[in-house]
């Protein structure tokens, strides 16, 4: 008691501590993943856990991962795959206004306000809110809101009830719904190869 220190005291006499273990309660580096850590108890034969752990606590964590392989390729889950027709398709939005040339697109939807010139696509779609002024020579067109200009629809030309054309039309095919509008100077295209004359 007297002139003694504490590191002389004998480790079995004092209830706190457990012979070999180090302060911390840890068993040791290479134990720390396969057991709780140990805690203070008050009376002899109370240092059981209060409940079992669970399985996944003494699993380590490398078996639950999966493995990362340099050589994969990598995968892109969030979009599926599209053909070039699909990524060369521009959506001009509903408060857009747009002006100039469109040269490299396949598929052109007006939703807003556009004064371009379309020379080369294969689908112009414009919506009921949309506005198109200009010149598209396109494979298709489907009209829903006001189109203005010289237009040229080597397939099919379609006016929804909601659609307005005023400019030069020519087209393979029509279709004009109940309620559609055409004003202006309107000539079907001649198949190129005409036999039937």
């Amino acid at each position: 008691m007297f002139g003694k220190k504490k590191e002389d005291e004998d480790p079995a006499k004092s209830p706190g501590k457990v012979i070999g273990l180090p302060t911390d309660g840890h068993a040791g580096d290479e134990d720390a993943g396969s057991a709780p850590p140990l805690k203070p108890f008050s009376k002899k034969g109370s240092h059981a856990p209060s409940k079992p752990p669970s399985s996944s606590a003494h699993m380590p964590d490398l078996q639950r991962r999966v493995p990362d392989l340099p050589s994969a390729p990598a995968r892109r889950v969030d979009r599926p795959r599209t053909n070039e027709a699909e990524s060369r398709r521009l959506i001009v939005g509903r408060d857009i206004q747009l002006n100039g040339e469109i040269t490299a697109c396949d598929k052109l939807i007006v939703e807003g306000h556009v004064e371009v010139t379309l020379p080369g696509a294969r689908v112009l779609e414009i919506s009921p809110s949309g506005f198109f002024k200009g010149a598209a020579e396109v494979d298709e067109a489907d009209i829903s809101g006001r189109y203005e200009g010289d237009l040229i629809a080597r397939e099919r030309l379609i006016v929804r009830s909601t659609g307005r054309i005023h400019g030069t039309v020519r087209y393979g095919r029509i279709v004009i719904e109940s309620g559609g509008e055409i004003a202006g100077d309107m000539q079907t295209l001649m198949p190129k190869d005409s036999d039937d004359v």
